[in-house]
């Protein structure tokens, strides 16, 4: 059973990250829509602010509670964040509540965990269910008509089910932690990589697709990467039935390589982005939105690879 402090530190740990991601993802459903959708508009709307509010308790009861290795990762905020915010919603009109944001760049690691807390946390993780239900709901919906040509969105259906998919991790890994299940991450650990490597995979090939035409050289990298990251997705589903066989720490070693490489492949398009350098149709926020993810994704294969 999961000790009173993993359990406090690994929710908030694992809200911060994913809440944030939740609301951004609202938001990107929100400016996908044509004006005949208005009411699925204004859903994602309330969907973002809930996230919102979410996500601003996380961050009071976070402060002084989690690892210094979660802070320093990069997969909370970005030094990109509160500058893609701004110039996101100076693009769309849509306001950001950056005190948010900058709550988020002040926390300060710490051990407070104490019964009342992990009560409080409790009852977060409750709430983190009930917002990932109608989240996913909604998702599942704006897909379904997609497919079935019932509606038109300015985001790609591999983009849409993308992001479902993400929202029902998220949900699986909240439930875990409110039963107290330890994760055995060793015996996990490719399905994880076989996960984030197709995420991988698919920000490559988003990031392909909403580049001008012009930058080819940027393409040409994007695609490199979507090819490469498929490759890793296969090898880590092989390794998922073949780990009492043999030493497959070599996929590991390739998948932290080549998340390393698109780290940085990301953030240099967040910076080009920001310094209006590049060339496309990619909010900033967007871009900086999958760096996140990659820092994420970084910090468990380092995990991985101590296992």
């Amino acid at each position: 059973m999961l000790s009173r402090a993993d359990f406090i530190r690994q929710s908030l740990e694992l809200h911060l990250f994913f809440a944030r991601i939740m609301k951004e993802h609202s938001f990107f459903l929100q400016v996908g829509f044509t004006p005949r959708d208005e009411k699925f508009t204004k859903r994602a709307e309330e969907l973002n602010m809930a996230f919102a509010d979410f996500l601003d308790d996380c961050v009071k009861l976070a402060n002084g509670v989690i690892s210094r290795e979660v802070l320093q990762s990069g997969e909370i905020v970005t030094q990109y964040t509160l500058d893609a915010e701004k110039l996101t919603e100076f693009y769309t009109g849509v306001g950001f509540r950056t005190k948010i944001t900058k709550a988020e760049m002040d926390l300060m690691p710490g051990g407070d965990f104490s019964p009342s807390l992990a009560r409080r946390v409790f009852d977060l993780n409750r709430r983190a269910l009930s917002l990932l239900d109608s989240i996913i709901q909604f998702k599942t919906n704006i897909l379904n008509d997609v497919l079935c040509c019932k509606m038109f969105t300015l985001n790609y259906p591999l983009l849409i089910d993308h992001i479902l998919r993400e929202a029902k991790l998220y949900r699986r890994l909240v439930q875990r932690l409110q039963s107290r299940d330890i994760i055995y991450i060793q015996r996990e650990m490719f399905e994880k990589e076989a996960f984030w490597n197709r995420i991988m995979a698919e920000h490559a090939k988003f990031i392909r697709g909403l580049l001008d035409p012009s930058e080819e050289e940027l393409f040409n990298s994007a695609d490199c990467f979507g090819k490469q990251f498929d490759q890793l997705t296969c090898e880590a589903k092989e390794a998922i039935d073949k780990t009492m066989q043999g030493d497959y720490s070599n996929v590991t070693e390739a998948s932290l390589r080549a998340t390393r490489n698109i780290r940085d492949f990301k953030a240099a398009g967040t910076e080009g982005l920001l310094e209006c350098k590049i060339k496309s149709i990619i909010l900033p926020l967007l871009a900086d939105h999958t760096l996140r993810e990659a820092n994420h994704y970084l910090r468990l294969l380092k995990i991985f690879q101590n296992c």
